[in-house]
């Protein structure tokens, strides 16, 4: 799957874009906006925000975290390993412990760190936010490629801003039949 961005200062025509996608049939979970405006954003009912907690970089920065927690456990265990800490009554408990407590504190330590920046993948585009633009990303699959150049043709104001990499496909389709659930409900 493809992300594509684009760049607009009106979110009417962003509404009607999303509702063009939707009527071809790419569902709601594929699409965003991305806003500095949020307040703008919500009275247009019909488009889909992105979610708070994406608009930081905590997966990001939990994930080096976590690989800095790894590193620190593996050499606090080689450590014990290796100057015999171990052949004592408590053994190896109090070393896996004290390594499990480094992933975890790394991986909060990490997150705490990335809720204070703004998202790696929407960095990019701060610029843009600040002047009062509007973020509008797609996420389609190689068959959905023609549609989206088709309903975006008829949008010329739109300003293709680039693309990048989707949500995998499985993902969104989770999401799609969770949502299709609860409406259910």
């Amino acid at each position: 799957m493809n992300r594509h961005y684009y760049i607009s200062d009106n979110l009417d025509e962003l509404e009607r874009l999303e509702d063009e996608l939707e009527a071809r049939g790419i569902h709601t979970e594929q699409i965003h906006v991305l806003s500095e405006r949020d307040a703008e954003v919500e009275r247009h009912r019909h488009l889909h925000q992105v979610p708070s907690i994406l608009k930081r970089d905590l997966v990001h920065s939990g994930s080096i975290g976590s690989l800095i927690g790894l590193a620190l456990a593996v050499l606090v265990l080689l450590l014990a390993w290796l100057n015999d800490w171990a052949a004592t009554p408590a053994g190896w408990i109090p070393f896996v412990f004290l390594a499990v407590v480094l992933i975890g504190f790394s991986i909060w330590e990490g997150s705490l760190f990335g809720a204070q920046q703004p998202s790696d993948t929407f960095r990019r585009f701060a610029e843009r936010l600040r002047e009062g633009k509007h973020l509008f990303f797609v996420d389609v699959s190689q068959a959905q490629e023609p549609i989206l150049s088709q309903v975006v043709a008829h949008h010329p104001r739109l300003e293709q801003a680039g693309t990048g990499a989707a949500s995998p496909e499985w993902a969104l389709g989770l999401q799609h039949q969770w949502n299709r659930f609860r409406r259910m409900m």
